[in-house]
């Protein structure tokens, strides 16, 4: 009675439990400026069964319903970081395209990507893990109520903003590259990026998670766009299925609007250090899982 089959995946499961898991992994993830959605991939895959590139694009379907509450949230509250925002989706957008075109053409395996986005999670564990060492173990107070992020000056070298009683400033260029790069991982697998995208920008540009986590949102949801977009259009796939299962995307989405919303909510009051080891925790979880599919 509750089991259904989706028309275009031909996935079979319980209507509830899409949006039950995507709950749980949006209302997580919204904290740190991901969505889950790097997480959903493995899950549909292994316990779906959708292995076609359309799980790819489905995920980007899921990603269009689970970010606006969230990133809605963030403006609402002032910790929308616009010029971060920017430098992500600027970078990401032209990655989408060529990781789409890489997913069609070239990687019919795709476990060729997984060693290096391993690689790539292990390192940024790494410097999560330092950075908690290095903090003594003292739990870092939640922001203040009333912390914003207001920008103090914009350049093409250097961007400054104040959040929380403190400036902060980052170089635009490499977060650029590092952008397109992860764009074309995320157009590959159906993810946005804010994955890496998040922990870099936290670890290596050394920003605070609560000023980056609806920047790294809002350059995923615009990555889901195009995403969405250049798989439900097909082009040079060969004849190969590549739409998105809407239905399921949505039924996922519903779930991930609600948890991304209440986590969005919820961050505010909310320490940074059990923010990153959390994010740690799932940086070292995803990197074993591929590593093991690559090995096996």
């Amino acid at each position: 009675m509750f089991r259904f089959t989706f028309p275009v995946s031909q996935v079979t499961t319980w209507v509830f439990l899409p949006p039950l898991v995507t709950f749980v992994l949006a209302f997580f993830g919204a904290m740190a400026g991901v969505t889950g959605a790097f997480l959903l991939l493995p899950f549909q895959v292994s316990i779906l069964g959708y292995t076609g590139p359309g799980v790819s694009a489905t995920n980007f379907v899921y990603n269009l319903f689970a970010i606006p509450g969230t990133v809605l949230r963030y403006a609402r509250e002032g910790r929308m970081n616009w010029p971060l925002a920017a430098v992500i989706t600027l970078g990401s957008l032209p990655g989408i395209g060529l990781g789409y075109l890489a997913r069609v053409r070239f990687l019919t395996d795709p476990r060729h990507f997984k060693p290096f986005v391993a690689l790539v999670l292990l390192y940024l564990a790494w410097r999560i893990g330092r950075n908690l060492l290095g903090a003594g173990g003292r739990p870092a107070a939640p922001p203040a109520a009333a912390a914003r992020v207001r920008t103090r000056s914009l350049g093409l070298r250097r961007v400054v903003f104040a959040f929380d009683g403190r400036d902060h400033a980052f170089d635009p260029r490499p977060l650029f590259l590092v952008a397109l790069a992860v764009g074309v991982v995320g157009g590959a697998y159906g993810i946005g990026g804010g994955a890496v995208l998040a922990p870099f920008c936290v670890t290596v540009l050394e920003l605070p998670v609560h000023a980056v986590a609806g920047a790294a949102l809002f350059g995923t949801f615009m990555s889901s766009v195009v995403g969405v977009a250049v798989y439900s259009a097909g082009f040079f796939s060969g004849g190969v299925e590549t739409r998105p299962d809407i239905l399921l995307g949505a039924l996922f989405g519903l779930g991930g609007l609600a948890g991304g919303y209440l986590g969005a909510r919820m961050q505010r009051f909310v320490p940074e250090r059990p923010i990153k080891v959390g994010l740690l925790a799932v940086l070292l979880f995803v990197a074993g899982k591929y590593l093991l599919a690559a090995l096996g």
